[in-house]
């Protein structure tokens, strides 16, 4: 029996994942639900290429974890075989709890946030493998001593953005999102057990961050994506309004009221929200596109034909000026780097260590972009 796996990833070409507990969670109905879910959900309807899943993403995630760990460990850096494999379980594992268009139900459906579901799901396998997923927890929650782990994990420079932006840029075709993710791992160390990155890599840190706030204005926050979305999100009003018990919501319903107050009702709504992805949220579509009430058929045959709500996208100069109007209007923002969300560190060739917010060359990148979309 082979001792690796290997996965053929057009980003980063072959992965190899070492049997065992590692392949076994990969294995697992948890993760394999991964593979039905798309990562950037309906944002194909404006990028046809863009129809990747979250099942690729974790396994990039958990390349460039490999090789992030393998890099450290050239320079000195202990980190022992249980901390490296642990570390790979929790990126593996760190967006299984993300629900079918996720940032649509998450707020529609679903009474947790996807960090909270993915712990929840972490801890029913944890108890499938024997507490083989201890450290793996310890480290996803930052509760182990060496932080720079949980900042692999979980950062503003962490492996999961890494991947997402080079792997949404090439699927999308946005070319604009292509970092370069290998210097960017070369370049990082550990002082006071904090993940740093060398000086010398600090201007590819900054188009790192261009990058990111490029594909947020240029595919995250679309326009048609967004609109798509509140699209789905009315349907489902809709649906909880007017529509009878029956087969094509009762499923859907039943999860918006499961309780998680309880490790017992934690579980049993782990037990229906597995049951859920893409394919459901498509067949639901289909199945309302015949619905007896004219708004709800209407509406889901409009998104399953694309025929959306035309939107503009305003300044934030102009929000005053929507407040009395009757087009619906929402409003977004983003900064494509926040040091409240916790610093990139810089560590200088004199060994000193700055924040990356103290350089002056970077302030324009702490700016918050406001978008305002108004429904025509």
């Amino acid at each position: 029996m082979s001792s690796h796996k290997i996965f053929n990833d057009p980003i980063y070409g072959f992965i190899s994942v070492p049997s065992g507990i590692l392949m076994n969670v990969i294995e697992h109905p948890y993760f394999q639900r991964l593979r039905r879910i798309k990562q950037l959900g309906f944002t194909h309807y404006v990028y046809p290429g863009a129809v990747h899943t979250r099942f690729n993403h974790a396994l990039g995630a958990f390349h460039l974890m490999s090789e992030a760990l393998y890099h450290l460990q050239q320079k000195g850096n202990q980190i022992t075989a249980e901390e490296k494999e642990a570390a790979q379980l929790a990126i593996l594992l760190h967006d299984i709890g993300h629900g079918p268009f996720s940032h649509v139900l998450e707020h529609s459906l679903i009474n947790a946030q996807h960090e909270s579901i993915t712990l929840w799901m972490m801890n029913e396998l944890n108890k499938e493998f024997n507490g083989s997923l201890n450290l793996c927890i310890e480290l996803f929650q930052g509760l182990h001593p060496k932080k720079f782990l949980h900042q692999l994990i979980s950062s503003q420079l962490d492996v999961d953005r890494l991947d997402y932006l080079k792997r949404d840029s090439f699927y999308t075709g946005v070319v604009e999102g292509n970092i370069g993710i290998d210097r960017l791992i070369m370049m990082m160390d550990v002082v006071d057990n904090e993940l740093v990155l060398e000086e010398k890599a600090i201007y590819t840190v900054e188009k790192f961050l261009s990058s990111r706030r490029i594909m947020y204005l240029q595919v995250y926050l679309h326009k048609t994506a967004l609109i798509v979305e509140k699209m789905l999100k009315k349907l489902i009003g809709l649906l909880v309004k007017y529509s009878k018990k029956d087969a094509i919501f009762e499923s859907i319903e039943d999860l918006m009221n499961s309780k998680v107050d309880s490790d017992e009702n934690r579980k049993e709504f782990i037990r229906k929200f597995v049951q859920l992805d893409d394919n459901d949220i498509w067949y639901l579509l289909k199945k309302c596109s015949q619905h007896d009430n004219p708004e709800i058929s209407e509406l889901a045959s409009a998104i399953l034909n694309r025929k959306l709500y035309k939107v503009k996208i305003s300044e934030p100069s102009t929000i005053q000026s929507f407040e009395n109007s009757e087009k619906e209007t929402f409003i977004v923002d983003f900064k494509a780097y926040d040091p409240k969300e916790g610093e990139i560190l810089i560590l200088n060739k004199n060994s000193s260590v700055r924040p990356l917010s103290s350089f002056n060359d970077f302030q324009y990148l702490l700016q918050k972009t406001t978008r305002v979309y108004t429904i025509q």
